[in-house]
């Protein structure tokens, strides 16, 4: 399922692309056909990502919330202006791109390891005539097909002149008022990118200290925090060095002011590279090889049964609400 990184850096494309631009919508798929009508012909005013959910409004106070789920993905055709800060080497958004990025091919590294393309003061804009998926890269000849061809499931088309935005399995697709909007994000958790992220601290806090569940499974509760995953999950926990089972109530609040302010940081960094980046102090080649490569980016996510990166102890898997969760019993015992 795509975490809260991912969603962030879709909402940054459709605010390059779609806002303030008449949008045409259609349900190539047929199940979304009369939102599509009501959408068609619309001015695209806003966007907001909260956790794992994205939000687009239109003219007359319609907002279209969509949570991808465990096999959403957008897919982005046409002329794509792209954030500096969300560059990739494909155009597909959603499932998250564990394969790692080609860095010799997109350049996004520059001699420290660090991603160059923060420095760039204009947007880039990029050609891409067929879907493109995690495998696939490419630049349109001029004559490309426009718009493009439907190719699958298409849940949702948006079009305007010069971009496609293609939306395929998401769990949820809907119309809300702005009222059903707001009712929506407030049964969400505190996302570090939304409002003031010292009050999201508070509330995250506070939540947690009160609740007798497993810190493991309020991690992934949404409404105790948005945006967490499967990923994410195991590696706060370890880089805390905290045991998933002890209830929330009996972590130390210093341990979870902690998990807060690192779920930020982490945030951060997913947004701009579009990995998720886990480990600190890498040297440069290492850097370069942990976001080409998923097995060098963790401490234990996808390790079980591999030493632990610290102490050599064995990882262990375990069955956590219908999810794996990956930690080290001495690291975090």
């Amino acid at each position: 399922m795509p975490e809260g990184h991912s969603v962030h850096r879709i909402a940054r494309q459709f605010d390059r692309n779609f806002v303030g631009r008449e949008v045409e919508a259609s349900s190539p798929q047929g199940r979304f056909v009369e939102g599509a009508s009501v959408l068609s012909g619309r001015v695209a005013t806003e966007v907001q990502a909260v956790g794992k959910q994205m939000f687009l409004s239109f003219d007359d106070d319609i907002w279209l919330r969509v949570h991808l789920g465990i096999y959403g993905a957008w897919d982005f055709a046409g002329s794509i202006l792209v954030d500096p800060t969300i560059a990739s080497a494909n155009g597909r958004m959603g499932q998250t791109n564990q394969r790692g990025t080609d860095l010799d091919d997109v350049r996004v590294m520059d001699a420290a390891g660090e991603n160059s393309l923060t420095s760039i003061g204009a947007p880039r804009r990029t050609r891409v005539h067929v879907r493109m998926s995690e495998q696939t890269t490419g630049l349109a000849d001029e004559g490309a097909d426009w718009p493009p061809p439907v190719v699958g499931q298409v849940r949702l088309r948006l079009l305007t002149e010069l971009t496609c935005a293609d939306l395929r399995g998401p769990t949820a697709c809907e119309l809300q008022t702005p009222d059903e909007m707001a009712a929506t994000v407030a049964r969400l958790g505190p996302d570090p990118l939304v409002g003031d992220p010292a009050e999201g601290e508070e509330r995250f806090v506070q939540t947690v200290r009160r609740k007798p569940t497993p810190i493991g499974l309020l991690l992934m509760d949404q409404s105790v925090v948005s945006g967490i995953g499967n990923v994410y999950r195991a590696e706060l926990l370890f880089r805390a060095r905290q045991n998933p089972h002890t209830p929330g109530r009996e972590v130390p609040g210093e341990i979870v002011r902690e998990l807060w302010r690192d779920w930020v940081r982490l945030l951060s960094i997913g947004v701009e590279t579009g990995q998720m980046m886990t480990m600190d102090g890498l040297s440069p080649d290492a850097y370069r090889k942990a976001m080409a490569h998923r097995d060098d980016r963790h401490w234990v996510y996808h390790r079980a049964g591999l030493p632990c990166r610290v102490c050599g102890t064995a990882i262990v898997v375990e069955e956590a609400a219908a999810r794996k969760l990956y930690w080290c019993p001495n690291c975090q015992a």
